[in-house]
C-alpha cells in the first residue's frame, strides 16, 4: 500500500499536482492508468484483442462514471468559487439559456415547417400530375365506351392521338389497358398497350388515381369504369414513376428520393397471412441498413433501387442551408389494394421554399424577406447590447468583491493603511467606502489602544510608585496598634496617609485627601507626602546631638497648660499645617487644595497632639463605647496663604481606638442615603475585639454592600490605631 501511494505521489509531482486525497479521486486515477495500459493490447488480432478491447471499454465506462462526481466537485469547489464565474453561470442559466432554447425551438419549428412544406409541395405536384392523368384516363374511358357501344363486335379499340400519348411527347411512357366486360381488348396503336396489366384488380373502383407499387416498382395509375347499355368498360392508365417524371415533380422544390423497396409499415402479402417487417440492424453489422423478410438490405442496395429526381441548386447566402426531411408517401399495393407508406426524402433550401410560398407576389416576398432579416439583425443587436451590459455589470460587481477580498487580506496581514480606490457611485462603491471608513476607524482604534496601553503601563508604574509612598506594615509602636488602608477609585489615589516613627515610642500620623481624583490628585498627594516627610526629617536633624534627644524648651498651649516639647517642629502639628499651607498655596494652582490631619503620639504619656486642616474630624472610640471627635484645627490646606491652625491634645487609654478616615468612607450613597459616621462607628464598635485589619475589612465589606453594583465614587482611606 505504501508503494502504491509513493507511486501516486511521484506521478503527481511529475505533473506538478497534489496527490489525490479522496477515494473517488484515487479510483479514477487508477482506472485511467489501467485504461492507458490496455490501449496497446487492443491491437492484438483475434479473440485476445477483442477481450482486451471489451475490458478497455468497461474500464473507460467506469472512468467516466467516476469522473462525473469529480467534475461536479471541481465545478462547485474551484470554478464556482469565484463570484465572477458564479455570476457568469447565473447569467447563462437565467438569460442566455432561455434565448438559446427559444432559438433552438424556433429553428426546430422552422425546420419542421420547411420539411413539411417541402413534402407538401412535392405531394401537391404529384397530385397535380395524378389529376392530369385521371382526367385523360376518364376522357379515354368515355371514348372507348362510346366506340364499343356503336360497334359491339369490335375486336380492338383505336385511341385518338393526344398530346401526352403522341410519339416523342413528354408522356411517351404512358401505357393504357382497356377491358370490356372484364375481358382485355387490344389497343391501337399497339405502342400504348400496357402489356404488364392483364386483368382488373379485384379491389378496383371507379375514378381511382394514385401511386401504386407493382413488383417493387412505382407507377402513376388511374382507373375509370364506364357502364353503357349494360356493358362495362374499364380503362387503366399507367406510367412508371421514373427519374424524368420525378424531375418534373421536383422542379422548384429541390431533390426528391423515393425508396420503393423499403416500406415504412407492415404490408400484407397476396395470401393475406404473410407479414413483411422492416427491422433496422445493429451498428455492429457493417454496411447493413435494414432487414426485410429476414433478408439483409445494405445501404448500397437501398440507394441503387431508389428513384431520385431533381437537383439542389447552390446556396444563395450563408444561411440558405439544405433542409432534408423524411416522410411517408401514401401508395397502394396493386395486388391487394392495401395502403402502403413508401419512404420519401425531400431535400430543399429555404430560398426555394420561400420563393414557392410567395410565387404569386415576388415583390411582397422580397419586402417580407428584407423585413424579417432586419428584425433578426435588430434582435441580434439587442442581444449583443444586453450581453455587453451584463458583462459590464458583471465586471463591476466582481471587481468590487475582488477589491474587498484583497483589502481584507491586506488588513489581515496588518496593513491597516490599505484603502480601496473608489470611482463609482453605487451600492458596491458605498460598501467599498464603508470598508475604507472601517479600516480607518480600526487603524485609529488600534492607535488609541496602543496609546491606552502605554498610559496604562505608565499608570501601573505610577501605582507601584504610589504604593511605595504608603507606610509599610512593619511600622510598630510598643504601646499602640496601627493599621492603614487606601482603596483608589481609579488606578492611583488622591488620598494620603503616613506613619512617622519618633525614637522608640513616638509616632507621627498624617491623613489627607487631595481635591479631585486621578493623576493630578496623585501628583499633589506625592507633593504633600514629600513635604510632610521633609519637615519631619528636617526637624529630626535639628534636635539630634551626639545621637541623644534633648528637651530644650517649654511652651504653653492655648489652655494654659505646660507641656514639654522638644525643638522638633513636628511636635507642633498646627505650625506644620501652617507651613504646609503656605508651601501648597505658592506651588500649586489656586483651585488645588488638600484636607490634612496631622497628629503626634507620645508613647511615654499616651497623649495624642493633633491639628485638623479641613479634614473630616477623626474620632476616638473609648473603651466605654463613648466617642470623642478631634475637631481642633482650621481650613483646608493650600487655599488661603496665611491660614492659622489650632491644635489639641487627647489622652488615650487602653482599648481606645482612633478612627481617621477620608470622605470616601462616609459619603457613598444608595437609595437609603449616605453611609455616614454613625454606621462607621457602629461597625468598629461591634468588631472592636477583632484585629485592626479585620475591623478594616468589615468596614470595606459593608461599604461594598452599601454601594452595590455601582462604581466606587471616591478614594477610600481608613486609619485605625488602638491603645494597648
Amino acid at each position: 500500500m505504501g508503494q502504491v501511494k509513493n507511486f501516486e505521489a511521484r506521478v503527481f509531482r511529475a505533473l506538478r499536482r497534489e496527490p489525490p486525497q479522496s477515494k473517488v479521486h484515487r479510483l479514477a486515477f487508477w482506472l485511467l492508468i489501467i485504461y492507458l495500459v490496455l490501449l496497446p493490447f487492443r491491437m492484438i488480432p483475434g479473440v485476445a484483442g477483442e477481450v482486451f478491447g471489451l475490458i478497455a471499454f468497461l474500464t473507460f465506462a467506469l472512468l467516466l462514471a467516476f469522473c462525473v462526481p469529480l467534475v461536479w466537485r471541481w465545478i462547485f469547489g474551484r470554478f464556482l468559487w469565484k463570484l465572477r464565474n458564479r455570476l457568469i453561470m447565473t447569467y447563462l442559466l437565467m438569460a442566455l439559456t432561455p434565448v438559446v432554447l427559444f432559438v433552438l425551438l424556433a429553428l426546430s419549428a422552422l425546420y419542421l415547417f420547411s420539411g413539411q412544406f417541402a413534402i407538401f409541395a412535392a405531394t401537391a405536384e404529384m397530385n397535380t400530375q395524378m389529376e392530369h392523368y385521371s382526367s385523360e384516363n376518364r376522357a379515354f374511358a368515355m371514348h372507348v365506351a362510346h366506340l364499343l357501344n356503336m360497334e359491339p363486335t369490335s375486336k380492338s379499340v383505336s385511341l385518338p392521338e393526344m398530346e401526352d400519348t403522341a410519339p416523342g411527347g413528354d408522356e411517351a411512357g404512358v401505357k393504357i389497358a382497356a377491358f370490356h366486360d372484364g375481358k382485355p381488348m387490344p389497343i391501337s396503336p399497339a405502342s400504348l398497350q400496357a402489356a404488364d396489366i392483364t386483368q382488373i384488380p379485384a379491389w378496383a373502383k371507379d375514378r381511382f388515381s394514385d401511386v401504386v407499387l407493382d413488383n417493387n416498382k412505382l407507377y402513376l395509375r388511374a382507373i375509370d369504369i364506364q357502364t353503357v347499355n349494360g356493358h362495362t368498360t374499364t380503362l387503366i392508365t399507367s406510367t412508371p414513376l421514373t427519374m424524368a417524371r420525378i424531375d418534373r415533380v421536383a422542379h422548384g422544390i429541390g431533390r426528391i428520393e423515393l425508396f420503393p423497396n423499403l416500406p415504412m409499415s407492415d404490408e400484407i402479402s397476396a395470401g393475406g397471412d404473410t407479414q413483411t417487417k422492416v427491422t433496422f440492424n445493429k451498428p455492429s453489422e457493417s454496411g447493413v441498413k435494414a432487414r426485410i423478410k429476414d433478408q439483409k438490405v445494405t445501404r448500397e442496395e437501398i440507394r441503387r433501387n431508389a428513384i431520385t429526381g431533381g437537383m439542389l441548386p447552390p446556396a444563395k447566402h450563408f444561411y440558405d442551408i439544405p433542409i432534408r426531411f423524411y416522410a411517408p408517401l401514401q401508395t397502394t399495393d396493386w395486388t391487394t389494394g392495401k395502403s402502403l407508406n413508401t419512404p420519401t426524402s425531400v431535400t430543399s433550401r429555404p430560398s426555394l421554399l420561400y420563393q414557392r410560398l410567395f410565387i404569386t407576389s415576388l415583390n411582397i416576398a422580397t419586402v417580407v424577406q428584407n423585413v424579417l432579416i432586419a428584425i433578426a439583425i435588430f434582435f441580434g443587436l439587442l442581444e449583443l447590447i444586453a450581453f455587453f451590459m451584463a458583462v459590464r455589470l458583471n465586471r463591476t460587481i466582481t471587481r468590487s468583491v475582488n477589491n474587498l477580498y484583497d483589502a481584507t487580506v491586506e488588513i489581515d496581514q496588518g496593513n491597516l493603511a490599505h484603502r480601496i480606490q473608489v470611482t463609482r457611485n453605487d451600492q458596491l462603491a458605498a460598501l467599498s467606502r464603508s470598508f475604507n471608513r472601517m479600516s480607518y476607524s480600526l487603524e485609529r482604534l488600534l492607535s488609541e489602544q496602543r496609546e491606552k496601553e502605554r498610559l496604562q503601563g505608565e499608570l501601573a508604574i505610577a501605582q507601584e510608585v504610589q504604593a511605595n509612598l504608603f507606610p509599610r506594615s512593619t511600622v510598630t509602636v510598643p504601646t499602640l496598634e496601627l493599621h492603614g488602608a487606601c482603596y483608589p477609585a481609579r488606578t492611583v489615589s488622591g488620598d494620603y496617609y503616613d506613619f512617622l516613627v519618633f525614637g522608640h515610642s513616638g509616632l507621627g500620623l498624617a491623613l489627607g485627601d487631595i481635591s479631585g481624583k486621578g493623576i493630578s490628585a496623585a501628583l499633589l498627594m506625592a507633593t504633600l507626602h514629600s513635604a510632610v516627610r521633609a519637615y519631619r526629617y528636617a526637624g529630626e536633624e535639628m534636635i539630634i546631638s551626639d545621637g541623644q534627644f534633648t528637651a530644650v524648651m517649654t511652651e504653653e498651649n492655648g489652655n494654659g497648660n505646660s507641656n514639654g516639647y522638644g525643638i522638633d517642629p513636628f511636635l507642633q502639628p498646627g505650625k506644620i499645617l501652617a507651613q504646609l499651607n503656605r508651601h501648597l498655596y505658592r506651588s500649586t494652582q489656586p483651585e488645588k487644595y488638600a484636607t490634612l490631619f496631622l497628629a503626634h503620639y507620645d508613647g511615654m504619656t499616651s497623649e495624642l497632639t493633633y491639628s485638623c486642616g479641613g479634614q473630616l474630624p477623626p474620632m476616638i472610640l473609648r473603651h466605654d463605647d463613648t466617642v470623642t471627635q478631634l475637631t481642633c484645627g482650621g481650613t483646608v490646606v493650600g487655599l488661603l496663604e496665611n491660614a492659622t491652625y489650632e491644635q489639641g491634645t487627647e489622652k488615650l487609654h487602653s482599648g481606645d481606638i482612633l478612627i481617621a478616615y477620608s470622605d470616601g468612607v462616609t459619603e457613598p450613597e444608595n437609595d437609603f442615603g449616605e453611609f455616614g459616621e454613625e454606621r462607621l462607628v457602629d461597625l468598629v464598635r461591634r468588631h472592636r475585639h477583632l484585629p485592626l485589619d479585620a475591623i478594616s475589612e468589615q468596614v470595606m465589606q459593608s461599604l461594598r454592600n452599601w454601594i452595590g453594583g455601582q462604581e466606587q465614587p471616591d478614594d477610600i482611606t481608613l486609619v485605625l490605631a488602638r491603645q494597648r
